[in-house]
């Protein structure tokens, strides 16, 4: 397998993580973003978005992040990480979307200003980081994991952006419950840390 990523996308360190977890033998590709790499033909015909990750597994090409946890936990028919059941996997489905939609918009977006200077208003999406991390905290009381007993991708998928969040400066001191999730994926073994970037409140 070749995962495509940059080591500053907390979408590309979600799969690389997973493929980390599960130890799948794999070959990492850094795509020059600061190049405009992404954008360039032989990248588009990977993916016409021109968005890291992208996964090949041998000609099967998958890109999205989320897609990629999907694919991987299948493919390696890791029914713990992704369950087989309506519930569970509809639960999990839950978080994928959290992460693509309140996630992506809030500590993400947060940090895209800091780290890559993004224009979008520090305010507004540090209020958005800190109204998920509060419904996360709530959901996180009484419970070690986003869903079930164990972790599944969902936690995988939320993990890089909110561990970062404080270089958007999102400060994450007042939810014990989100801190506690964060140490606990950090545990697994087979984690790899996102890149860290001295900026914001980690400076």
């Amino acid at each position: 397998m070749k995962l495509y990523h940059y080591a500053l996308s907390g979408h590309a360190h979600r799969a690389a993580l997973f493929l980390s977890l599960l130890d799948i033998p794999h070959q990492m590709i850094e795509v020059d973003m600061a190049a405009g790499a992404h954008k360039q033909p032989d990248f588009l015909a990977l993916n016409p978005f021109g968005q890291v990750p992208v996964l090949d597994d041998d000609g099967v090409v998958i890109a999205d992040s989320n897609a990629i946890l999907v694919y991987l936990a299948k493919k390696a028919g890791r029914s713990d990480w992704l369950p087989d059941d309506a519930r569970g996997a509809a639960a999990v489905q839950r978080w994928l979307s959290v992460a693509a939609g309140e996630v992506a918009y809030g500590p993400a977006a947060a940090r895209l200003i800091t780290v890559f200077n993004a224009r979008f208003h520090a305010d507004e999406v540090i209020a958005r980081a800190h109204a998920i991390l509060s419904k996360m905290e709530q959901h996180l009381a009484g419970r070690e994991w986003l869903v079930g007993d164990g972790p599944t991708i969902a936690d995988v998928a939320i993990y890089s952006y909110v561990a970062q969040a404080p270089e958007g400066n999102v400060d994450l001191s007042g939810y014990p419950a989100v801190n506690a999730l964060l140490r606990r994926v950090e545990a697994l073994p087979g984690f790899v840390p996102f890149k860290k970037t001295a900026i914001g409140l980690a400076a």
